[in-house]
């Protein structure tokens, strides 16, 4: 996977400076939307359950259905609730017109619709994996309203 970005975050031994992960993706946006969008442990966890993840909000529905087993595994409980935020970030910047991929200067992957509105989608993915509420259709259909 080619994801020129990369290089400009990481530090060569002749910059001077660091180079931080939003100023990076701002260089190459299509690459940070490849990257957001692998979510391989919530992939993995919705193939074993027979759901195909194909960045349609029908495949967010039936995450939705999903018995959730990974709350017992405390370790895989943040992986998983951040890939699911990644997730729903994916369905909505290929979906919902003018969303976008943007990353705060803390280095949080947030969407920006073209209202202007940021979705903190990571802690949407969280609050889901956590207690399963808001379901992640419901958040992509609020989101996608306005």
């Amino acid at each position: 996977m080619n994801m020129s970005f990369l290089d400009k975050w990481r530090r060569h031994p002749d910059a001077d400076r660091r180079v931080s992960l939003a100023e990076s993706v701002r260089a190459d946006p299509g690459s940070v939307v490849e990257l957001l969008s692998e979510c391989e442990l919530l992939r993995a966890q919705a193939a074993d359950s027979g759901v195909e993840l194909d960045d349609s909000v029908r495949s967010l529905e039936e995450l939705d259905q999903l018995q959730p087993v990974w709350r017992d595994d405390p370790e895989v409980l943040p992986w998983l609730g951040n890939d699911a935020g990644l997730y729903l970030g994916t369905v909505l910047v290929r979906t919902v017109r003018g969303a976008v991929w943007q990353v705060r200067q803390d280095g949080r992957p947030v969407v920006r619709l073209a209202s202007g509105r940021e979705v903190d989608v990571v802690a949407a993915g969280q609050d889901w994996a956590d207690v399963g509420a808001p379901e992640l259709s419901q958040e992509y259909a609020e989101v996608a309203e306005s």
